[in-house]
């Protein structure tokens, strides 16, 4: 698959473009801004006590912060460095020294004081750790007593009662596979990442619409491309360095279109810092935004198709590719059937965009002769996330934005090599290759040599929720393995998660440092295991990019703060497996990185080419520069599907808003700054419609509740320019008012998006909570003394 190979870095301009300034008032000054050269000042701060080491690791190493995939500081995109502040600010993980002993084994009350971010500035765990039921602190551990404690524990339980889970911080693809490859060995198929709870549902409708769950393009076709849509992505906030390709893109003519609730700051004008132009003067990135309401954007892009079969009725061939439709696509006058029987009436009213505006862009698209549609979590963390992400594929497929240069299909990723961990079998609906299917299942087992379990594995919410069966039930989860993850603040939820989490009878955290999550009980015994980075992993390590970059990442020797005790990811994985199933242990025995690289260019044969990386740089695109080239998909019949669906009914009551929760200056669930360097937002402040919050007479810096038949939210009211009837509340801190149990029916993400009613704080309180709510919350309870 893939003819075109990817051409390499191109050049930016030289000359200044002062049409895409934000102001001729040098470096902002006197808006609200990030503060690039501040911030770059502090992480040197930071790490000052392995100031070289932390050098190394940016000018030798593969971004363990986003997927765009910079190695060292140059990337396959642009010519010149990049660095951002993702990536600076999770540098401190792979330089600090150990945990201090104190903190680390003290009470165990004392450590459920610190915050996450508090408990990531304590060190790295530097040896293993136990701490049984009724203990207060934990206590030290060698390596084979680790081991052996969770290995007699696996072989008392029932396969289907045991769960791994594998999160993006920087964990290779080596790591992926073989915990993919040990899981199966032990007859587990309860293995789930990170990917989960953000991007599933975009392999999930790829792979139905075109039949790969992968970026169909490169960064480089935003470069030159007629227009570019950012749909319910933050890209200048989440993934920085992409700010760098949108300058470029700006200065060949390409036009930027943001559709989203909010009009973000960051996506409307940013101060690129490694571009001495936008340094200065900033640059205008977004050319305009279409501000849909939260879940509203399937009604928008059937405004979107709906006008472009109104135009195709005056006239053939003014909207629609009916070359490329005709050869390369099915399903095309389902689709138009379907979008036709909708009203103007609810389009706009599920939308929440006017019909004029609708057309605007419908025409803009029309007359484009390429595009490229980008998406994040704005479309992926929503109960209908598929049949989002299959309308966005529709878009592309009736203009045949699809397979040559310019133009694609491309889900931007938050974390390095998530991409990767679906692709190397770290997921209960695939195998390295393939689905978790009968064909594939009979190719992999020839390859490994043992019988794969053939029954499927739970997600990871649901195999939380298994925690909680009767004892008796033989899916009730009773142990859980953890490659890092903090499941308290990345699921909806958070006191089920905790209940849940306390319930497991063995919890196995392997991990760097300690987190939220590692401090609650657990019914026998909680053990932590030190992990090593990916930048110590012997023999390096692989990262896969969003644009389907595998990079090779190399073992990094100089950390003066080097974990003596800690291990390599997949070599914990191997040695634990030889301990529960010694007989057979030669079958998952790798004895170096390069083996498991070898394996895996078999295993899937989309990373033939992954066993000849070797040395710092060396990188190879896997499917070509496009998928889908000339049209032709990895489909049965080598066409692209188009997918009617209903829009959704949100079920938006009156006096309901529909919240979502959103990314601070942070990575993930690890926060770095208290406030939003684009709005100045707190993390407990509400962001919402000034007009909104008039008719309930709220003013700014209000106390205000935010509260549904989950939770309750208690924040205070800034307003910003969002869709009126839509709020946004930061994440972890809003996951409170999320449901659990509730899953995408295709992806089984779990939903981020949900109604609320807001009111002003004292008159949430005056009415007793009980009126709403079936539990009162005792911090929203007035005493009288």
């Amino acid at each position: 698959m893939g003819k075109t190979k990817h051409q390499g870095p191109i050049k930016l301009p030289k000359t200044p473009d002062p049409k895409n300034w934000v102001s001729p008032v040098p470096f902002g000054l006197g808006k609200i801004k990030p503060g690039h050269i501040r911030d770059t000042m502090k992480v040197a701060w930071e790490n000052r006590d392995n100031l070289s080491y932390a050098g190394k690791i940016l000018t030798q190493g593969v971004c363990d912060g986003c997927a765009l995939g910079v190695s060292g500081l140059y990337d396959q995109t642009l010519a010149g460095p990049h660095v951002c502040t993702t990536r600076l600010n999770v540098l401190r993980l792979n330089t600090m020294p150990a945990m201090k002993k104190e903190i680390l084994h003290a009470d165990i009350d004392e450590l459920r004081k610190y915050s996450s971010a508090e408990l990531r500035k304590l060190g790295r765990i530097p040896y293993p750790l136990i701490r049984r039921k009724g203990e207060r602190k934990f206590s030290r551990l060698t390596w084979d007593e680790a081991l052996n404690l969770i290995a007699d524990k696996m072989k008392k339980l029932d396969p289907k009662q045991v769960s791994f889970f594998l999160t993006s911080r920087g964990i290779t693809n080596e790591s992926y596979y073989v915990a993919a490859k040990v899981a199966r060995y032990l007859g587990v198929n309860n293995i789930d990442n990170a990917s989960r709870i953000c991007h599933s549902p975009s392999k999930t409708a790829l792979k139905r619409s075109i039949g790969a769950g992968a970026s169909t393009c490169n960064y480089q076709d935003w470069i030159g491309s007629d227009v570019i849509v950012f749909w319910g992505s933050v890209a200048a906030n989440n993934q920085p360095v992409s700010t760098k390709y949108m300058y470029a893109a700006k200065r060949k003519g390409t036009k930027i279109i943001c559709i989203n609730p909010y009009r973000e700051p960051s996506m409307e004008k940013y101060w690129i810092p490694s571009i001495a132009e936008s340094a200065l003067f900033g640059t205008k990135l977004a050319d305009d935004f279409y501000q849909v309401n939260i879940g509203g954007d399937i009604a928008f892009m059937h405004g979107i198709m709906k006008h472009w079969f109104e135009m195709e009725e005056k006239q053939h061939g003014s909207a629609i590719d009916h070359s490329f439709v005709k050869n390369h696509v099915n399903n095309y006058e389902e689709l138009k059937t379907k979008v036709q029987q909708q009203s103007w009436a609810e389009i706009e009213a599920s939308s929440g965009v006017s019909k004029e505006r609708i057309l605007e862009l419908a025409l803009l698209l029309a007359k484009s002769k390429s595009g490229v549609f980008v998406w994040s979590l704005g479309l992926t963390m929503h109960t209908f996330a598929s049949d989002n992400i299959s309308q966005v594929a529709n878009l592309a497929l009736l203009r045949g934005f699809l397979g040559r240069k310019h133009c694609g299909l491309m889900p931007i990723r938050g974390h390095s090599s998530v991409q990767g961990s679906g692709e190397m079998g770290a997921d209960p609906f695939v195998l390295p290759g393939g689905d978790f299917e009968p064909n594939n299942i009979e190719r992999i087992e020839k390859l490994w040599g043992f019988t794969i379990p053939k029954w499927q594995g739970d997600v990871l919410g649901v195999s939380l929720e298994n925690s909680l069966l009767p004892e008796d039930h033989e899916r009730k989860i009773k142990m859980y393995y953890l490659s890092g993850g903090n499941f308290l603040e990345t699921m909806p939820d958070p006191d089920f998660v905790e209940r849940a989490l306390s319930s497991l009878e063995l919890r196995v955290h392997q991990d760097i440092i300690y987190n939220t999550s590692t401090l609650v009980d657990a019914k026998q015994a909680v053990i932590v295991l030190p992990a090593k980075t990916r930048y110590e992993q012997e023999d390096g390590g692989t990262s896969t990019s969003t644009e389907r970059m595998v990079y090779f990442s190399p073992e990094i020797k100089g950390n003066q703060q080097q974990v003596a005790e800690a291990r390599a990811e997949w070599k914990i994985y191997v040695d634990l497996a030889k301990r529960v199933k010694p007989q057979r242990s030669h079958l998952i025995d790798f004895k170096s990185g390069q083996q498991i690289r070898e394996e895996i260019a078999l295993a899937n044969p989309n990373y033939d080419g992954i066993q000849y990386l070797k040395e710092r740089g060396d990188v190879f695109q896997w499917g070509g520069a496009w998928l889908c080239e000339d049209g032709i998909c990895p489909t049965p019949d080598g066409k692209g599907n188009l997918i009617p669906v209903d829009i959704p009914d949100l079920k938006k009551g009156k006096d309901t808003y529909y919240v979502t929760t959103r990314r601070g200056k942070q990575f993930n669930s690890m926060v770095y700054h208290e406030s939003d360097p684009f709005n100045g937002a707190g993390r407990y402040d509400v962001l919402m419609n000034r007009n909104d919050a008039k008719e309930l007479s709220i003013h700014e810096g209000e106390t205000i509740v935010v509260y549904n038949q989950h939770g309750v939210f208690q924040g205070r009211a800034k307003f910003i320019d969002i869709a009126r009837g839509n709020l946004e509340v930061h994440f972890p801190e809003g996951n409170f008012l999320l449901p659990k149990g509730v899953y995408e029916k295709y992806a089984k993400i779990p939903s981020y998006n949900v109604a609320v009613k807001v009111e002003k704080a004292e008159r949430f309180n005056a009415r007793k909570d009980i009126k709403y709510l079936e539990k009162p919350v005792p911090d929203l309870e007035t005493e009288i003394s």
